[in-house]
């Protein structure tokens, strides 16, 4: 049984699954841990041409995604998934973070909804209490990049995706200390001397206790120096 299923909407539904069709998440969709519908909004625009957007009430550049198209194309997913909770990327959105991510890896039908465009229609989002997700105070194109940083992120907590689960308690924003969600220490393999440079020695030590407390040290010192703007 599928653990999580996602409905993309998208004007674009040739850039799915993308690199969600890769790696583990490729995997994972090919053996079933995960499924994914695509629904084309385009195939509920209007006229011959298949429109789904009109210029803004109240003026403004650009044009903003129709409500009557949306709202068809959202009802379409919804027959299929009534239970399904829908997102829309947006930078107005609550800022994704891993804890995002794990209450979202614990639903079973979500639908994402991609804007183009400048936007799309504010009704649309009142009607279906549809939730905002910002991947970053940046703008991009579409949601459809965004939709999957969000399910990458979401994808590779599931059951099985993974093979060895125990890897993801020491990922960054896992652990906390000092009242700080932790990035990751620096990671190091072999050779142990590479372009003159060596691995630090406590990680040769073979002193589990001093590893660790190495480990949580550098972690900190990392998670409080990224506040510090650039």
């Amino acid at each position: 049984m599928n653990n999580f299923h996602v409905t993309i909407l998208t004007i674009f539904p040739e850039m799915f699954p993308g690199p969600l069709g890769c790696s583990l998440a490729g995997k994972g969709l090919k053996n079933g841990l995960w499924s994914m519908d695509i629904i084309n909004i385009r195939d509920f625009g209007l006229t011959k041409h298949k429109k789904v957007d009109d210029v803004a009430c109240g003026g403004g550049n650009g044009l903003i995604m129709r409500p009557d198209v949306l709202g068809l194309a959202l009802d379409a997913a919804l027959d299929a998934h009534p239970d399904a909770k829908i997102f829309y990327p947006s930078p107005r959105g609550s800022l994704l973070n891993q804890q995002t991510s794990r209450n979202l890896s614990k639903e079973k039908n979500i639908i994402i909804l991609c804007g183009r465009f400048e936007g799309i229609d504010e009704r649309v989002i009142d009607e279906y209490n549809v939730q905002q997700i910002s991947v970053g105070d940046y703008i991009l194109s579409g949601g459809e990049v965004a939709a999957m940083t969000i399910l990458d992120s979401v994808v590779r907590l599931l059951p099985g995706v993974l093979s060895n689960q125990e890897t993801l308690k020491e990922e960054s924003f896992e652990t906390e200390s000092e009242g700080l969600s932790l990035i990751e220490h620096p990671l190091y393999t072999k050779p142990v001397i590479w372009r003159g440079r060596k691995v630090p020695e406590v990680l040769l030590s073979g002193n589990h206790s001093k590893i660790k407390k190495w480990k949580e040290s550098e972690s900190i010192r990392i998670t409080k120096a990224k506040q510090t703007s650039f």
